[in-house]
């Protein structure tokens, strides 16, 4: 399990949706084929709303052993694997500045998996329900208070909230397929 980092939410900056493509297009570079798309997500992928400044991303591969193949070359770009970490399917990796501070998470899928649908269903809904944003931001900042030098206690302190919303993100999401 990666350490735990400092908990520090931070307003939102314009900054991260280009700090996300300039990572994604070293990622796209690095995974080439393997690769079927990669998604900027989380708090950092939602204008408007505060987060710890940790650029998460999500790369869908065709073939999750895919990325397992690659791990050397995105070694080489400076990441950490550390297997599913408690989510079936997944792979996560995390990136550190050379002093220790996170910088990108990385949330890899195989292709198809649920987890993608959902992780996109929360961004998407969050977007296009800024009402909502105050208070996903209370709860962020609640939890950051309670567990500011624990992230692993954070997340799973602000889990209640994000799976409510998840349920009718999803619900929402789906609208639009159907």
């Amino acid at each position: 399990m990666p350490p735990a980092i400092r908990v520090e939410i931070v307003p939102y900056s314009a900054t991260w949706p280009e700090s996300a493509r300039q990572e994604i297009d070293h990622l796209t570079l690095a995974l080439g084929s393997a690769l079927s798309a990669i998604h900027h997500i989380g708090s950092t992928a939602i204008p408007g709303l505060g987060a710890k400044p940790i650029i998460d991303l999500m790369p869908v591969f065709t073939d999750i052993e895919l990325l397992d193949d690659l791990l050397p070359a995105l070694a080489n770009l400076g990441y950490q694997c550390w297997g599913e970490l408690g989510i079936p399917g997944r792979r996560y990796l995390t990136k550190n500045s050379e002093t220790g501070t996170r910088l990108v998470q990385l949330h890899g899928f195989q292709l198809g998996s649920l987890h993608i649908e959902r992780h996109l269903a929360f961004r998407d809904y969050l977007r296009a329900n800024p009402g909502l944003l105050g208070d996903y931001q209370t709860e962020k900042l609640r939890c950051a208070c309670l567990h500011p030098a624990d992230s692993h206690a954070y997340s799973d302190c602000k889990a209640d909230w994000i799976i409510r919303v998840e349920l009718k993100a999803i619900d929402w999401y789906r609208s639009f397929s159907t």
